[in-house]
Formats: C-alpha cells, structure tokens, sequence
C-alpha cells in the first residue's frame, strides 16, 4: 500500500514538472521570431509533452486509482475531500488535454496566443497542485 502511494507522489511531481514547464516553453515560443528558435521549442515541447509530462500523468492516475481500489471507497465514505480531490484531477486532465492542443497548433504555426496569456496560462497547475494538496493532508471537509 505504502508503495502504491509512493508510486503515486512520484509520478505526480513528474506529470506537475511537466505542467510546469510546458506553458513555460509556450511563453518562450510565441515570443521566438526565427525559424531555428521555432523549430527548437516545437522539440523540446513534443519531448516534453509525450516523453514525461502524459507518461507522469497517466502513472498519477494508475498509481492513486490502484491505492484507492486498496483502500476501498469505504474507507473515504464521509469525507467530501476525496471527491473534490478527483474533480480537480478531472479539471487537470482536461488541461494536460488542452496543453496537447496547444502543443499541436505550435507545431502547425497555428497559435493564437501572445507570451502574456501563456504566462497568465502557466498558473493554472500552482492553483491545482495547492488546492489538491491542502485537500490531501489537510482534509478540511
């Protein structure tokens, strides 16, 4: 049991690591003007993206559901932190999903975004990583 949850935290600093880091290359991409730089920031976000950061995630997933089938849902019956704890990393998959989305139309020269929205972007996981924390030890509900 202790294995799975380590497993789980391990994989989930990476899948963060990587939501960390994207929009951080996203912001330094669409400020690149030349075709060298362009090309550049598509590898390193390609990589990224399917070489750690959806690896990372896909792992968090397995690794907490597997300590959840462990414990057993009785075990949370009660607690209302669990269920928002699950909200959340549904909401942070749909950004890793739309982080994708992004990666595909910088690699296609389709962006729609200045540097200033990606760095307002490149939050969004520091909300998602405090909120899930504070529910995990702090269970306030």
């Amino acid at each position: 049991m202790l294995w799975l949850k380590a497993l789980h935290l391990i994989f989930m600093v990476t899948w963060f690591a990587g939501l960390f880091y994207l929009p951080r290359l996203f912001v330094y991409h669409a400020m690149s003007e030349d075709s060298i730089s362009k090309d550049r920031f598509k590898i390193m976000e390609r990589k990224l993206y399917y070489g750690i950061t959806t690896p990372g995630a896909l792992l968090t997933v397995l690794f907490g559901l597997l300590t959840l089938g462990q414990m057993g849902w009785s075990a949370y019956s009660g607690s209302y932190w669990l269920p928002v704890k699950l909200g959340l990393v549904l909401l942070l998959i749909i950004y890793h999903l739309y982080c994708g989305v992004l990666l595909q139309d910088f690699k296609h020269d389709r962006n729609k975004h200045g540097h200033i929205w990606y760095r307002w972007f490149n939050e969004i996981p520091v909300i998602f990583l405090i909120a899930i924390i504070i529910l995990v030890v702090v269970r306030p509900f």
